[in-house]
């Protein structure tokens, strides 16, 4: 069974954007191809227990394994070497890109404090949209009580939409709630 927002872009959004953007085909239309997350802990250096806590909570919000990032070069004055691990990140496709989507957007984002909307400017002139959230605790997947440290991360929205004005029409009419232009 496909996810509730994959049918709602199908049947919705699709429509919108073919009468908005005058497409000629259904190809055409920008489509939400990948979201990637990404958590890098410094730290973890230091304390390797911190990188193990970070993709043991990673792997509870998207439901999939995190992927182990390494460090590219070594950097004396953060004490880091090269190769060794800093940070985790999981790419979604698909129904699972969908269904955390709808629960980042349904419930994570309201739960952020003095939230207001999402910054509109945060798109990287290709179409794809990056924000970044300070903490890991606002997905009710993670139990507050078990965190030992506040981890934030970046999230990626990877579309294919060609200019950022497409892209922050399909995102929009998915639901991403960004701050009003007024504001």
């Amino acid at each position: 069974m496909p996810a509730r927002l994959e049918v709602y872009y199908r049947e919705t959004v699709v429509p919108k954007l073919m009468e908005r953007f005058k497409y000629k085909s259904i190809m055409m239309v920008p489509r939400l191809e990948k979201i990637s997350v990404n958590i890098g802990v410094g730290e973890a250096a230091q304390e390797p227990k911190l990188l193990e806590t970070a993709m043991q909570e990673l792997g509870q919000i998207t439901g999939q394994k995190p992927q182990v990032r390494k460090a590219k070069k070594a950097i004396s004055n953060f004490k880091l070497r090269e190769g060794q691990a800093i940070g985790c990140r999981v790419t979604l496709r698909r129904k699972i890109m969908f269904e955390f989507m709808d629960r980042f957007i349904s419930v994570a984002v309201p739960r952020i404090r003095d939230f207001r909307g999402l910054s509109d400017t945060s798109f990287d002139g290709r179409g794809n949209y990056n924000v970044g959230i300070r903490e890991q605790i606002i997905f009710p997947e993670i139990d507050i009580d078990k965190v030992p440290r506040i981890n934030g991360m970046d999230i990626s929205f990877v579309t294919s939409a060609k200019t950022d004005e497409e892209a922050y029409e399909l995102l929009s009419l998915l639901g991403m709630p960004f701050k009003k232009k007024n504001q």
